[in-house]
C-alpha cells in the first residue's frame, strides 16, 4: 500500500462505495455503570470508564476499575462518549467494564479499525446528533442510524492500514519520549534533589527565579484577528489549551505578533486559567495567558534545567497559591515568592554532558511526530470521502 492517488468520480459517491447505518454493519451495546461501592484503584476487577476523561488520540488511559462489572467492551472494539462531550472516540486494548458515559462498538465484519477513524473524522456529525438541553448525549437508536458511507471491503482494509501504520509510528515516538523523560527526570533527581536532603551542600545556593529568568509575557491579538487557515503573512497562535497536545489551528497576521515569538525549543509555562502548564516544541507567537521562559546566562538557558524547574509540583503548587479569579485564575504578575536551589555552574554544565543527547532526541520525535500528525490529519477526510484512493501495489 504505497501510493495515494487523487480520484475524481462521478455522483455524489465513489463507485462501489455505499450509504449504510452503523447498525447495520456493527453491533452497539451501551454502557451501564456498576454501584460506586465496586469502584477502586488497585487493579481490583477489570479496568472501568465511566466516560471519555482519561481518552487518548486512540486509546485510553485507565486510573479505575470494578470488581463488579455490567456492561463489558471486549479488546479491539471501538468505545465512544455518548454523554457530554459527545463523540470522543478510542479502542479499547483490553476487556473494559463500561459505564453510561460510554457505548461500545464492534464490526459485524472484522473492521473495527476502518470504523473507529470514519467516526474520528464524522465527530462533527455525531455532535449534530446530540439531544439533552444541558448535558448533551446520544442514544442507542441515533447511533444505530447513523449514517456511514462504506468503501467496498479491501478498501476499508487498506485504508485502516495506512492510518494505523501512521497512528503506530506516533504512538511509538509517545512512548519513547515518555522513556526519554523518565530516564532524564532520574538523572535530574540524583544530580539536583537528592544532594540537597541534608542540607545545602558546599557552593550550593537559593536564589529567586526572577535573578536568573527571564518571564516574557505574550500578547492578546483578539479573537477578530484569528485566522482558521495558514498563510506566508500569518503565524500560528498558541494560547494555553494549545499547550496541552503541543497543537494550534489558529493563525494571526506577522505583523500582530510584535516580539512575542517561540521557537521549537523555547520553555512556555501557562500563567492564566490552567496554571503551570508546562510546553516545549512548537513554534509560532504565544497568548498574554503563556510566559515564554529564558535565562541571559546561557548555563541557565539549558532548556531540560529550566524544564524541571517549571513542571515540579512545589512550583506549580506556589504558582496557583498566589493566583487570584474567580472564574479564570490569573497567576500574579510578581514572581518573588518563586526561588530554587541552584549548585554552581560546573555542575550544570556536568550534567548537560548526560543529558544533552537526551533532549535532543525528544526534540527530534517531537519534530516527527508533528509531522506524521499533519499527514494523518490530511489523509483522513481525503480517504474517508473516497477523495484520495490508496494504489495497491503489492
Amino acid at each position: 500500500m504505497e501510493l495515494l492517488e487523487e480520484m475524481e468520480y462521478v455522483g455524489d459517491i465513489p463507485e462501489g462505495w455505499k450509504w449504510v447505518k452503523l447498525g447495520e454493519i456493527a453491533e452497539i451495546t451501551m454502557g451501564q455503570s456498576p454501584e460506586s461501592k465496586y469502584y477502586n484503584d488497585k487493579g481490583i476487577g477489570l479496568p472501568f470508564l465511566q466516560g471519555s476523561k482519561t481518552f487518548g488520540y486512540k486509546y485510553p488511559e485507565i486510573e479505575i476499575y470494578c470488581s463488579d462489572p455490567i456492561k463489558v467492551a471486549e479488546k479491539g472494539e471501538i468505545l465512544i462518549s455518548v454523554r457530554a462531550p459527545v463523540g470522543d472516540i478510542n479502542i479499547a486494548t483490553q476487556d473494559i467494564c463500561i459505564g453510561r458515559g460510554i457505548a461500545s462498538i464492534n464490526s459485524l465484519f472484522n473492521q473495527n479499525e476502518f470504523l473507529f477513524y470514519y467516526l474520528k473524522h464524522s465527530k462533527n456529525d455525531l455532535l449534530a446528533s446530540e439531544s439533552g438541553t444541558v448535558f448533551g448525549s446520544i442514544n442507542k437508536e441515533t447511533l444505530s442510524n447513523f449514517p456511514i458511507l462504506l468503501p467496498p471491503l479491501p478498501e476499508q482494509k487498506a485504508i485502516a492500514e495506512v492510518l494505523s501504520s501512521l497512528d503506530d509510528k506516533i504512538d511509538l515516538l509517545h512512548r519513547q519520549n515518555k522513556t526519554l523523560e523518565e530516564m532524564a527526570m532520574t538523572l535530574f533527581r540524583q544530580w539536583f534533589i537528592e544532594p540537597t536532603k541534608d542540607g545545602l551542600p558546599e557552593e550550593w545556593e537559593e536564589k529567586k527565579l526572577k535573578d536568573i529568568y527571564v518571564f516574557e509575557k505574550g500578547i492578546e491579538p483578539g479573537s477578530k484577528n484569528y485566522l482558521e487557515t495558514p498563510s506566508v503573512d500569518a503565524i500560528r497562535f498558541i494560547r494555553v489549551g494549545d499547550m496541552l497536545d503541543n497543537k494550534a489551528d489558529v493563525y494571526i497576521k506577522k505583523d500582530l505578533a510584535g516580539n512575542s515569538i517561540c521557537k521549537f525549543d523555547d520553555l512556555l509555562v501557562s500563567f492564566d486559567g490552567t496554571i503551570g502548564r508546562v510546553s516545549f516544541g512548537i513554534e509560532g507567537c504565544y497568548s498574554s495567558g503563556i510566559r515564554k521562559i529564558y535565562s541571559e546566562d546561557e548555563i541557565y538557558n539549558k532548556l531540560w534545567l529550566k524544564h524541571q524547574i517549571f513542571i515540579s509540583e512545589e512550583i506549580q503548587d506556589e504558582i496557583n497559591m498566589y493566583a487570584e479569579g474567580t472564574t479564570i485564575l490569573h497567576a500574579s504578575s510578581s514572581i518573588d515568592y518563586l526561588s530554587f536551589v541552584l549548585p554552581p555552574k560546573e555542575k550544570i554544565k556536568e550534567y548537560d554532558k548526560f543529558f544533552d543527547p537526551i533532549y535532543k532526541k525528544i526534540l527530534h520525535n517531537k519534530a516527527q511526530i508533528q509531522t506524521l500528525e499533519k499527514l494523518r490529519d490530511t489523509l483522513l477526510p481525503k480517504l474517508m470521502s473516497g477523495e484520495a484512493k490508496i494504489m495497491n501495489n503489492e
